[in-house]
């Protein structure tokens, strides 16, 4: 990346720290003050405008690769807030990959190799619905899943160190290579994952997304709050940064993750690329030629 392309991951009050000392139990899962749903609404309106004019630019430029990462619990609003955030942007430029449980196909390979399959290309944005960080989140609650990848010499002791050191190194390598990277976790509570879960059970058009499984992993909460507060501080870094979005008001969660999606756009300093004098004068060419035809 050239000096005028130096980029910066957006400032916020959700950013974790880069030096591990993120707690996740004094990070905040509601806004501080009551929400005017309206105005926030009319707010987040502005930013995915604003985006939809940036990721043309992006597809233009051709320079940089957009990734965004998405983590939550079960009933977290990862999917709405995709859904209100790029809404409007062109398909042309952007890509979204959902992670569910690996195929035989998948765990004959190490555990990165099925996202590095779903990077977005230079000048498209790319969003990761869950990503490779279930490996170090739903896998460490449940570590019985590693049966089927087959690890030799597996060590439980060592593995997960060495899954961040991956994970770092992996991320590093893409920033390095014009990957601009941005990861979200939408902290909601255990008192309004239950208030969704509920709504999904009494909403007859939302039982296709109740999964009885949840209720079940609602016992392993502090199990989880564990893995994602050590998974957080270990791979939280300048290039590749997380942010703990407080996600039990839904319009406020959606008007965060757009200004942060906004501003590390901006931040890449995007234009239309411009065009030489030769290649100035052939348009010139162009047009005579269309006129006479």
């Amino acid at each position: 990346m050239t000096a005028t392309r130096k980029w910066s991951a957006p400032k916020s009050e959700f950013q974790v720290p880069f030096d591990g000392s993120f707690r996740i139990a004094e990070a905040s899962t509601a806004p501080s003050k009551k929400v005017d749903k309206d105005r926030v609404k009319d707010e987040r309106r502005e930013h995915t405008g604003e985006i939809y004019d940036l990721q043309r630019k992006l597809y233009a430029d051709n320079q940089h690769a957009v990734l965004f990462v998405f983590q939550a619990m079960d009933a977290g609003g990862k999917d709405g807030t995709i859904r209100n955030v790029f809404t409007g942007v062109n398909p042309a430029g952007f890509q979204v990959s959902s992670f569910k449980a690996p195929s035989d196909e998948e765990l004959d390979h190490d555990f990165l190799w099925r996202v590095a399959r779903r990077l977005p290309e230079r000048g498209r944005i790319g969003v990761f619905n869950r990503s490779h960080y279930e490996e170090v989140l739903v896998v460490r609650v449940h570590p019985e899943f590693l049966g089927a990848q087959r690890l030799p010499g597996l060590n439980l002791e060592t593995l997960w160190s060495e899954r961040y050191e991956s994970i770092r190194n992996f991320e590093k390598h893409l920033a390095d290579n014009g990957t601009i990277i941005v990861k979200f976790f939408l902290n909601v509570s255990l008192e309004e994952q239950k208030s969704r879960l509920l709504e999904r059970i009494d909403n007859p058009s939302r039982n296709w997304k109740f999964n009885p499984g949840d209720v079940k992993e609602r016992d392993r909460w502090p199990d989880y709050m564990r893995a994602f507060e050590d998974a957080l501080n270990e791979t939280s870094r300048p290039w590749a940064p997380w942010y703990a979005v407080p996600a039990d008001s839904k319009p406020y969660m959606r008007l965060e993750v757009a200004r942060i999606v906004r501003e590390t756009l901006q931040g890449l300093g995007l234009e239309f690329p411009s065009i030489d004098e030769a290649a100035r004068l052939a348009l010139l060419d162009c047009r005579k030629t269309l006129e006479a035809s």
